[in-house]
């Protein structure tokens, strides 16, 4: 099983991979394109058991291949483009992106379990999935038996994982990990006959426009919600990509020079040239949403990370060329925390408009005040009240 999910993790990364060095075909001399070649070709040779350490490799292979004044020249792709054709201003200025995990919660949604849909348990599935992504998602155990995992379909629009509990087959949508999750089912587990263990709905989560120009225009501020890639990023000795994927999404929290302080789970910054620390709701006013205990906000932790800053009384100094970024859902965000800074030329662009599903996420992002309801505490991965979102 192990090596099934391996191979899975590597064509997903080949794939994303090879999507760069399309992107970058243009911008990219003819030796260039040979080296990005061959470390695309030394990735896909390597097996998967190595995976982690081959895309690494390929990670920091690519990025000494890509010069770090690219961004000149994508400047004046796109200025190009844009005084050309229509067509072309719609396909460089927004980008679809898929939210890949529950880090941003509530504000952005990954693929997450809900106890129903907008429009109840009853509707045609099909008009479930066009409307709101969701698949349903139920198990009632028939038999006392332990759990034991059988296999994991992927299909091109969705995913499935089959479960045995005795001598019964039960399939739920997602992935294993995910299934396993929002049903509360343990491998060796013992089930009692009668158990509901899943009654709702698995949604893919929430597709968006990235908004990449804006950021040739004017620099990234405090407080926006940003999508950048994961090249050269490692939490301890193992690449990020390894385990998140090829992009990513979390807040801005703090800029370049500036020092961060992480106090009694509030987040403070000491603008760079300023001598007092303030909270960041008063620097980025949008965060203020974070701390209100409501609707699935719970604050910036400071019970989670690696760096320094996390230790008795330590700050921590965002380098030159560097943003420090958090995700919404601290409690299980893998974010600066834990990768530190990242690097500006990293920045894809910022979230813009939620196309699908059509929940009440759908519109331009980061607008909702949150629901009016506390909190609470998590159940899994999440917690009750982002489920009836």
């Amino acid at each position: 099983m192990l090596e099934f999910f391996a191979k899975r993790k590597k064509r997903k990364f080949l794939s994303e991979l090879r999507s760069r060095r399309r992107a970058e075909d243009d911008l990219l001399s003819p030796a260039e394109r040979e080296r990005f070649d061959a470390a695309l070709e030394r990735f896909a040779a390597s097996p998967p058991g190595e995976f982690k350490a081959a895309s690494a490799r390929a990670c920091d292979e690519i990025a000494a291949i890509v010069p770090d004044y690219t961004w000149i020249r994508n400047l004046l792709d796109l200025l190009i483009v844009v005084g050309a054709v229509a067509f072309g201003i719609r396909g460089l200025f927004f980008q679809p992106f898929k939210i890949p995990t529950g880090s941003m919660q509530p504000t952005l949604y990954g693929i997450h379990y809900m106890y129903t849909t907008p429009l109840g348990k009853n509707l045609p599935g099909i008009l479930n999935y066009a409307l709101f992504s969701a698949r349903r998602a139920r198990l009632t155990v028939e038999e006392t038996g332990e759990v034991s995992f059988r296999a994991y379909r992927s299909g091109l629009f969705s995913d499935a994982s089959e479960f045995a509990i005795g001598d019964k087959i039960y399939t739920l949508p997602g992935a294993p990990r995910k299934a396993a999750s929002y049903a509360g089912l343990r491998e060796g587990m013992v089930c009692q006959k009668g158990e509901v263990k899943a009654d709702g709905f698995l949604s893919l989560g929430d597709h968006l426009f990235v908004e990449r120009f804006s950021l040739y225009l004017s620099p990234p501020r405090r407080g926006e919600v940003m999508i950048f890639t994961t090249e050269g990023l490692r939490v301890g000795e193992e690449p990020l990509s390894a385990s998140s994927g090829y992009y990513y999404v979390k807040r801005l929290a703090a800029l370049p020079g500036d020092t961060v302080r992480l106090r009694n789970n509030q987040l403070y910054v000491k603008p760079a040239g300023e001598e007092k620390f303030r909270k960041i709701q008063e620097l980025a006013p949008r965060t203020a949403r974070l701390y209100s205990g409501k609707g699935g906000y719970q604050g910036h932790l400071s019970s989670m990370g690696d760096y320094e800053l996390f230790g008795a009384g330590a700050d921590y100094v965002v380098p030159a060329g560097h943003y420090f970024m958090l995700g919404d859902n601290s409690q299980f965000s893998l974010d600066s925390r834990f990768f530190g800074a990242v690097p500006r030329k990293n920045l894809v662009g910022r979230s813009w408009f939620v196309f699908w599903p059509f929940s009440r996420r759908w519109g331009f992002t980061d607008t909702l005040e949150p629901v009016d309801e506390p909190t609470g505490k998590p159940e899994g991965d999440t917690f009750p009240v982002m489920a009836r979102q």
